[in-house]
């Protein structure tokens, strides 16, 4: 799996916590602090200090909307383009080789490398295409990220945030993070309104995959279809 096509899928997955919160439904709820408000979660290393899992989430997300609001509507107009803004801004903070090995679970180990990567290339183009518009009518008062606090012994942390929807409600969106040796605070799952990212693709791609192969999965993603809905589908043939 090449570099270039790992950090693609980690972008627009760390992305999609923040659009398809939008379209999920969840009471309201508050408390929780506006991004740009200082997140007092820095780590200490022996090195000095290193963004904390509140603040990278914080920072990610408020660079990409600080460019988005500097021609929103240049977006709109070529919602590829924010392909560009995913890749330099969300995909230096997803743990790629972890989620996707989590995804395929078991069909991970068996896939031949080129399977793997046409998987993560499919995937991500599926997502991008489906979800990647949908990114250029987020703004910063749709997000919201509460302080997390982290345990130094412990190389994990799960950063909880909120997502306005277009009526009001907010949606809890939680991005489960570790700490890796080199790039620092890592996704590697997003939880949406209780629902992880991680156990339903593995449920929606692991049933197709075992009645027809990883190449048709594959196959539906390059053709378009939503991730979601290739579970949905592949259930009611059964």
């Amino acid at each position: 799996m090449s570099i270039a096509t790992r950090s693609r899928l980690s972008g627009i997955v760390l992305a999609l916590g923040l659009v398809a919160a939008q379209a999920a439904q969840s009471p309201a709820t508050q408390g929780a602090a506006a991004p740009g408000t200082p997140a007092t979660n820095a780590t200490a290393t022996g090195a000095g200090t290193e963004q904390g899992p509140s603040e990278v989430v914080q920072a990610a997300a408020q660079g990409m909307l600080n460019d988005l609001d500097k021609d929103r509507a240049a977006y709109k107009r070529d919602p590829a383009k924010v392909g560009q803004l995913v890749d330099k801004y969300l995909l230096p903070h997803f743990d790629t080789e972890y989620s996707a090995r989590l995804v395929l679970g078991k069909y991970w180990r068996t896939a031949t490398p080129e399977q793997r990567q046409h998987f993560i290339d499919a995937f991500y183009h599926s997502l991008l295409t489906n979800y990647g518009a949908a990114l250029t009518e987020f703004t910063a008062d749709r997000l919201k990220i509460y302080p997390t606090s982290v345990d130094p012994n412990k190389p994990i942390a799960t950063v909880r945030t909120e997502v306005k929807r277009d009526n009001g409600d907010r949606v809890s969106v939680n991005y489960y993070m570790h700490r890796t040796p080199q790039g620092g605070w890592k996704a590697w799952d997003v939880v949406i309104d209780g629902i992880s990212y991680v156990n339903s693709y593995r449920t929606d791609f692991g049933e197709q995959i075992e009645q027809q192969g990883i190449d048709a999965v594959i196959k539906r993603l390059e053709a378009g279809e939503k991730p979601g809905a290739i579970g949905k589908q592949t259930a009611s043939k059964s």
